[in-house]
């Protein structure tokens, strides 16, 4: 009996232990995380800077924080007409991602709107999936 109680000390002590090594790490988007730096990044940049003069940031755009759930429709469809971000226009074309699920664009969506400093809201699964109903029927 002394011994069970020794093994769920230890147990739980450990279970303890790892649950706030872990809270310093949260990374509550990592899919999104994972989906940017393989599609987006590339262009983007890692830390969310873009191009200058070529590719738009998506870290502080003021473009991103005016509307979050506009980017569902980027994501998904690219971009062919000129976009002003930052009071900066950029005419480089977009590719559309067309292979990610509505539920992999609200992970980047999300991603993108708490990295890099961003705080710009949650966007639930029923709202990307709504506008990108939307975007699917002008396509």
């Amino acid at each position: 009996m002394r011994y069970a109680k020794l093994s769920f000390l230890v147990l739980l002590l450990f279970g303890i232990l790892t649950s706030l090594t872990q809270c310093g790490e949260r990374k509550p988007f990592r899919q999104g995380e994972i989906l940017y730096n393989n599609y987006c990044a590339n262009c983007h940049m890692e830390d969310g800077s873009g191009l200058r003069g070529l590719i738009p940031p998506l870290a502080g755009a003021d473009y991103v924080a005016k509307d979050p759930l506009g980017m569902a429709c980027i994501i998904r469809y690219g971009l062919a007409d000129t976009i002003v971000v930052n009071d900066t226009v950029y005419a480089q074309p977009m590719a559309g991602i067309r292979e990610l699920t509505d539920f992999e664009v609200t992970n980047v969506i999300n991603f993108i709107n708490q990295a890099w400093g961003n705080d710009y809201g949650y966007a639930s699964f029923h709202e990307v999936k709504a506008r990108l109903d939307s975007c699917a029927q002008l396509q």
